[in-house]
């Protein structure tokens, strides 16, 4: 099964001065836990929703005052919509990560996350192992 299958296409995304509440505010309306941050329709970073206890919370940080790209992670990897579902478990089982934008052409087309992998029933026998991996992926 390939990524374009399966991911999210309608991604949702601000800008990098955005502030962390009306972020936060997108993140409760939609029900979901990451935005992609673009400028000029390039990839600046992902917020999470650990970016928000992390480094606005923990941190008594003001979200009114705070801009989005203080606190977003950089270094964005991506996957592209052509690969197989089992190369993007890969690639996040080894980045410890739990979402991949995905992007053709330069150009943001669309999200997968653990939860959307974990949701597709028949899944083949590599997707089903790292999918086994996935789920101890935090146990120490």
């Amino acid at each position: 099964m390939k990524v374009k299958e399966l991911m999210v296409k309608n991604v949702i995304t601000l800008q990098p001065d955005t502030s962390v509440d009306e972020a936060a505010k997108v993140m409760n309306e939609n029900k979901i836990g990451c935005l992609v941050v673009v400028n000029d329709d390039c990839i600046k970073g992902i917020l999470t929703e650990r970016d928000l206890l992390e480094r606005v919370l923990e941190q008594c940080k003001n979200p009114k005052e705070t801009k989005t790209s203080e606190i977003m992670t950089t270094g964005v990897i991506v996957g592209k919509p052509d690969m197989e579902i089992y190369e993007a478990s890969s690639i996040m089982v080894k980045n410890k990560i739990k979402k991949l934008p995905i992007v053709e052409k330069s150009q943001l087309v669309g999200m997968i996350t653990l939860s959307d992998i974990a949701r597709a029933v028949s899944a083949d026998k590599k997707t089903i192992e790292l999918m086994e991996t996935l789920s101890n992926m935090h146990v120490i």
